[in-house]
């Protein structure tokens, strides 16, 4: 799949150094049902989702859907995300397939053995923040306490809802007369309000269907996870 806006890139470093989630480490994978170089890193994602130390998260973005097959797990909001990523990293272009580990890193393709070695590294790295959360009915609730936080960030708490696996029958585009399922796909987002970092904090988020959900600690504007958790 060529890149849209096309520059080159092999891994790009966000930070210098990894800042450590209090739990799991996050894997979003931008993803595509129109993208012939998609369905590898797809089936990492399968890897992904089976492992306690790791949230696999697969974000289907639309930007593909021009050439003929429209995504239907894609979601404009992805592509936003993906976007703000890119300006992070200095970078002009977007792409898939992608892995960003923690918001921070973001591996080109399916690149096994660096998604590995960038996963290690954020699971030896030391906490900054602890997350856990709770789910009563539709509301969950979500407990956040620093541990080791620079001062004056302001954190973004979202509850992020998945569909653990799902089907395409595509019958256009790059894929065409594919049958291909997809782990964790992202269904929805949660706002949970922002966190000030000084202190421990209780935010309550309503409206969260039955589906599978993960929180996610992240700098606001899109910038590293700093804790992520189950809800359990």
């Amino acid at each position: 799949m060529p890149r849209h806006r096309l520059t080159a890139a092999v891994l790009s470093l966000f930070l210098a150094v990894p800042a450590a989630a209090d739990g799991p480490v996050v894997v979003e994978l931008f993803t595509s049902q129109g993208c012939s170089s998609c369905p590898p890193a797809d089936a990492i994602m399968h890897e992904l989702a089976k492992r306690d130390d790791v949230i696999g998260l697969a974000l289907h973005v639309d930007y593909w859907d021009y050439i003929g097959w429209t995504d239907e797990y894609g979601d404009p909001f992805h592509t936003t995300r993906q976007r703000i990523y890119a300006r992070r990293g200095g970078r002009d272009m977007i792409y898939t397939p992608q892995m960003v580990v923690n918001g921070q890193q973001d591996i080109v393709g399916a690149r096994h053995e660096q998604l590995e070695r960038v996963i290690d590294a954020h699971l030896g790295a030391p906490p900054m923040a602890q997350v856990s959360a709770t789910r009563t009915g539709d509301t969950v609730s979500v407990q956040v306490a620093p541990v080791d936080l620079p001062s004056g960030a302001v954190y973004d708490v979202r509850v992020v809802q998945y569909t653990p696996l799902r089907h395409a029958s595509i019958r256009r585009g790059e894929l065409a007369g594919r049958e291909l399922d997809y782990a964790n796909v992202v269904d929805a987002w949660h706002a949970g309000g922002q966190w000030d970092g000084a202190g421990p904090q209780v935010f309550q988020v309503s409206g969260v269907s039955e589906l599978p959900a993960v929180v996610l600690v992240q700098q606001a504007g899109h910038g590293p996870i700093i804790a992520a958790a189950r809800v359990d």
